[in-house]
């Protein structure tokens, strides 16, 4: 099985340092939801590993949240893709919990529910714990330069073998070859 997990908010669509609250916030990056469909359509299966300590602070309920994935699901498809699974931490950092990126549960629990080793499965991200999440499954760290991803760069101290991209468009193309 061919598959691709991709970070939320910095890949796919626009970040926000307040969060991402509501579906009228969520906004695609260019050219992201016809990467996707191109991974479809070459026969990947596309997850989601997404951080949203937004529910554990209390700043938007889960009900909301799906209401943001809903959005996010018509948006892949509409453009001819799609997005096999969404798996999110919906606890904030001081919970310790082991889902939350850069720990690795959340990338083992995908492993688990998609009954594969994650070991060269390209993971993209846009900050440095997308990438250690990766790493730690064994999985391909790919950080793309959206979002928070050139801050990220220029902070240096990326995994070893991390490739760099402009954005996700431009990281399919390289996933896809």
């Amino acid at each position: 099985m061919k598959l691709v997990i991709l970070d939320r908010d910095g890949v796919i669509n626009s970040d926000s340092d307040a969060y991402i609250k509501s579906p009228r916030e969520w906004k695609p990056i260019p050219g992201s939801l016809e990467a996707i469909a191109r991974l479809t359509q070459a026969g990947f299966h596309v997850v989601v590993a997404t951080n949203q300590s937004g529910i554990g602070r209390g700043l938007f309920e889960m009900a909301t949240l799906n209401s943001i994935h809903d959005k996010m699901h018509l948006a892949v498809g509409q453009a001819g893709g799609r997005i096999d699974a969404v798996f999110y931490c919906p606890h904030a950092q001081e919970a310790d919990c082991n889902c939350r990126k850069p720990k690795p549960g959340l990338l083992e629990e995908i492993g688990r529910r998609f009954g594969m080793s994650l070991a060269g499965v390209p993971s993209v991200g846009d900050s440095l714990r997308d990438l250690q999440a990766a790493v730690a499954v064994g999985a391909q760290p790919v950080l793309v330069l959206t979002g928070k991803g050139a801050k990220t760069q220029r902070a240096g101290g990326l995994p070893a073998g991390t490739t760099v991209h402009a954005d996700l468009s431009e990281a399919v193309k390289s996933i896809i070859k």
